[in-house]
């Protein structure tokens, strides 16, 4: 076996040691000072509330008894002063953790001893990886830090991560923080990242429960009183996806949304968050949702409770309590926004609308203390699982944890095997990639991000262990590097740096631009209004392209799709890289898929949409394609127009073929129709009538549909390479309202050249091949469903 097979075999291997080992940090680590500030010390620690022995639900009563009227109100901001009297010091809730140990928010520093944090790609690069046990060790490696961090006064319990919004829209400048556009994936993404990020065990302050194995998405409930490592927070809930567009802000805008799609394509990822990831905190969103302020949307926030099972905490986004009044003046007062609120659902406003107006509302009768009790009694609970009334934190599961915890060889490892996989290549030419070590004397790097470290995390982004930028990972292979920024940033508003450029382009074996998206032109407030590469960066690109002795390799930056249709379709640009924001380890991770000692696999969460597409309202919610209108849809499920690149594409340096080794040619279902059914479809319809669908409730067993899917996939090249399978089903026969396809299964599986390797699918038709009516209720359409594998397809025939 070549090395280049020994080094792909040994990087696929690293995210399972680092599952298998991870409770080494919680034995190993030396003893650390632990911080000084926490609840519970003698002599307070008599209190009902200290007491580890009573249950949780009595603990949390008991505190809640304890507190005076100004403190419990206190209470309901994300910085919570101390309580001296009850030997409570502040706490602050606002902590951020998407892709690693944030910055954003107060409850994080890095003026102490820990001075850094492993930065992971962004999001949507994490997806692209397609891979669930990444994302779940991805997940606990940062709540080992986190907890570290914790542990000596840098960091709080309770993160507000992850963002598992629909990427509804390419234009959309948080897009880059979600996992894509796809329900499934989004779902799949916060079940493994929450689980792996809050470590949830079944005993409240007592020994951890330590198992690392994959967990289905079928894992029973349990009655919220688990012990947590740290607490995650999936938002923003709910049909949250603009910034700034238009006359649109984040803080105005009204999402309305058909009962259709909010039930097949929004709430998925938040109902799978919580009832498989088990999240202790859900985040409402600023926007209106059909006319509602989503933090005081009471049927929306109470199905949460009481339809999906959550056992945790509501959180505003920050500010979105005075938005329902300050912004969308849904009430006529400060105080009946609070109100709303409060009695909708939301227990804690980040910002301090409800620290100033609650006092005023209750003095009106708008809100009554048992309001504020019933918010006071979920924040609580989530606290004392999370150990904080526990007394000292060093004596606790998670009290060895440290700062030799943090930024170690594994996690930067791991980061760096995360930006592998989760990069994907989009174009190779008559196989120009990957470039022969000896055979390339020179390189010219082109581009303002080439060489600047500050800018690959993308948002939310901490400060990283060990940044390494693109120019400094091709010198690992090229002792002859040359560098010139082309453009003086990103928007690239001059041509004055181009000829820089071109004097080391001239002379180069091989140029690489990089071109694409930075901070200032997606983020957070902020989205696009074109799909375009910015300013003159197009004319960069054609420019060197002209002067080149080789074509040039193109890599692309950000999170948000682009219009790359100039650069595809350009024979002297052969080969085109997507990293998006890679993190840390992503110009060491470009560096080896360009030179071969890694075989790229990822490949994209979202379609990637023509310029033509910025006509398309960005305020229009709608899911489903509407031609009276001249309406395309949105996303691979519904979109019917023109891709660059169509979800789940991406390219390797080999070729695969594959085989669906067994799927059944017939499901029947009246053995799983309830008799009411049966006798009302009949009644309807007449004796022997045939209808085209069934509703899924109306199925008893589900579970006597299910059928295992096997796979086999054949590395037909010279070299080994980690790869997606991506199983798709569509009917045929076509439903109003039906998706065009939509993705049932994905794996990412380690292939060997000139072998094959098997997976397996566990199909669901009452789930996979069903979708939501225009009423929200979900339908099975009765006769065939197509699987499609690449070039495969199956048919499976449902009847009656």
């Amino acid at each position: 076996m070549s090395p280049v097979h020994w080094t792909s075999l040994l990087n696929f291997t690293i995210i399972t040691f680092f599952l298998f080992n991870f409770n080494l940090f919680l034995t190993t680590s030396q003893a650390i000072i632990t911080n000084p500030d926490y609840p519970c010390k003698p002599p307070y620690n008599s209190y009902p509330f200290c007491d580890t022995s009573l249950p949780i639900l009595t603990r949390a009563q008991s505190l809640i008894s304890h507190l005076t009227l100004p403190e419990k109100i206190q209470q309901l901001c994300n910085n919570v002063s101390a309580i001296p009297r009850l030997g409570i010091p502040a706490y602050e809730w606002w902590s951020e953790s998407l892709h690693g140990i944030a910055t954003n928010g107060p409850g994080i520093s890095f003026n102490g001893t820990v001075k850094a944090a492993t930065s992971f790609p962004q999001v949507i690069v994490i997806a692209s990886a397609f891979n669930r046990t990444l994302w779940n060790a991805i997940g606990a490696a940062i709540g080992v830090e986190a907890r570290a961090m914790y542990n000596v006064g840098q960091a709080g319990l309770t993160f507000w991560a992850p963002n598992v919004n629909i990427f509804r829209d390419p234009r959309w400048g948080r897009g880059q923080e979600t996992p894509g556009e796809d329900p499934m994936v989004a779902s799949a993404f916060a079940v493994e990242f929450v689980r792996g990020f809050q470590r949830e065990n079944s005993n409240v302050g007592g020994n951890v429960k330590r198992n690392f194995g994959r967990r289905s998405l079928s894992d029973g409930d349990n009655d919220g009183n688990n012990g947590l490592m740290l607490s995650a927070c999936c938002k923003h809930l709910i049909s949250y996806d603009l910034e700034l567009w238009h006359n649109f802000t984040r803080y105005n805008f009204n999402a309305v949304v058909t009962e259709q799609d909010m039930q097949d394509t929004y709430q998925p990822p938040f109902r799978s968050c919580i009832q498989q990831g088990k999240a202790s905190c859900l985040m409402c969103s600023y926007n209106e949702v059909n006319g509602i302020p989503a933090c005081g949307d009471k049927e929306l926030l109470q199905k949460a409770r009481k339809d999906w099972g959550f056992k945790g905490y509501i959180a505003s986004d920050c500010d979105a309590v005075a938005t329902i009044y300050e912004y969308q003046n849904y009430t006529k007062s400060p105080e009946d926004a609070v109100a709303l609120a409060l009695k909708s659902g939301t227990d804690i406003n980040c910002g301090t609308y409800m620290l100033l107006n609650t006092k005023s509302a209750m003095e009106q009768g708008k809100v009554q203390e048992n309001d504020i009790d019933k918010a006071l009694l979920n924040l609580f609970l989530v606290q004392l699982r999370l150990g904080l009334f526990d007394g000292d934190p060093s004596k606790g599961p998670y009290g060895k944890l440290g700062p030799k915890d943090v930024c170690t060889a594994e996690h930067k490892t791991l980061a760096l095997e995360a930006a592998r996989q989760g990069i994907v290549l989009l174009k190779n030419r008559n196989k120009f990639l990957p470039l022969k070590k000896n055979s390339v004397s020179s390189i010219a790097v082109i581009g303002p991000l080439a060489n600047d470290t500050s800018k690959m995390g993308g948002g939310y982004t901490g400060i990283p262990c060990s940044p390494k930028s693109i120019f400094e990972g091709l010198q690992a292979y090229v002792k002859n590097v040359n560098y010139a920024p082309g453009c003086l940033a990103v928007p690239c508003e001059s041509t004055s740096g181009f000829n820089e450029a071109i004097s080391i382009a001239k002379d180069a074996d091989v140029v690489v631009i990089v071109a694409g998206l930075d901070l200032s032109q997606e983020t957070e407030d902020h989205d696009r209004y074109s799909l375009l590469l910015p300013g003159f960066q197009s004319k960069l690109i054609s420019t060197i392209a002209a002067i080149s002795k080789k074509p040039l390799v193109l890599v692309i930056t950000g999170g948000g799709p682009i219009d790359l249709s100039m650069a595809e379709g350009d024979e002297r640009i052969a080969s085109i890289l997507w990293i998006g924001y890679p993190g840390e380890a992503g110009g060491n991770a470009l560096a080896e898929i360009i030179f071969g000692d890694y075989n790229p696999g990822g490949r994209l969460p979202l379609t990637w949409y023509p310029e033509a597409f910025t006509s398309v309202p960005m305020n229009d919610m709608n899911m489903r394609a509407d031609p009276s209108r001249g309406y395309p849809g949105r996303t691979y499920r519904f979109y019917t127009g023109n891709v660059v690149y169509g979800f789940g594409y991406g390219l390797s340096f080999t070729d695969y073929t594959y085989k669906l080794l067994n799927a059944p040619k017939q499901l029947t279902l009246s053995g799983s129709i309830n008799s009411e059914s049966k006798k009302k479809i009949q009644l309807q319809s007449g004796e022997g009538y045939q209808p085209d669908y069934i509703h899924v409730d109306k199925v008893e067993s589900c579970n006597s549909l299910r059928f295992d899917l096997r796979v086999s996939i054949t590395n037909e090249g010279d070299m080994d390479g980690s790869h997606v399978i991506m199983i798709y089903s569509s009917m045929s026969n076509k439903h109003a309202g039906a998706p065009r396809k939509q993705l049932i299964g994905f794996d990412r599986v380690q292939t060997t050249s000139y072998r094959s390797t098997e997976s397996s699918f566990l199909v669901d038709p009452c789930n996979h091949f069903s979708f939501a009516d225009k009423h929200g209720k979900k339908i099975l359409p009765l006769g065939d469903h197509t699987l499609v594998l690449e070039d495969l397809e199956h048919t499976v025939s449902i009847q009656i």
